[in-house]
């Protein structure tokens, strides 16, 4: 499930595509726009800053914007860099594996089923970007 820190920023960050040729945007307007929080969308957005997908410009003209088109803007990263794993357990985790206590993963049936549901999703979040979802609007 997607922690509402995740769906706000994806609230915010198709608000920031549906508005790139306007330039950085203030904080406060897409806070505004897409009704969250602003000291909760401060953290958001300083966290999509960290994972390279947004750029700030301080002063007059200020804010945030996409750095890349929304188009190459990949789901799967931003689930990643806010809500972690996107696999539903650490032992079919790609990028953050742990293994399961007592467990044998060579004969654990729930791993091989929790990998397919991994494999699967990855597909979907992979090769879906925030294009997708202005599409779908």
């Amino acid at each position: 499930m997607l922690s509402k820190k995740t769906q706000y920023a994806f609230h915010a960050l198709t608000y920031l595509a549906e508005n790139e040729d306007k330039g950085p945007i203030l904080i406060s307007e897409i806070s505004q726009e897409r009704n969250i929080s602003l000291k909760f969308l401060e953290n958001i957005l300083l966290e999509m800053k960290k994972a390279g997908v947004l750029g700030s410009k301080k002063g007059k003209g200020g804010g945030y914007y996409l750095i890349k088109p929304p188009e190459e803007v990949v789901l799967a990263k931003i689930i990643r860099a806010l809500d972690g794993p996107i696999a539903l357990l650490p032992c079919v985790s790609l990028n953050y594996y742990e293994k399961c206590e007592n467990c044998n993963e060579e004969i654990c049936g729930l791993n091989r089923v929790m990998a397919d549901v991994r494999d699967n999703t990855l597909k979907v979040l992979e090769n879906k970007t925030l294009k997708d979802i202005l599409r779908n609007q």
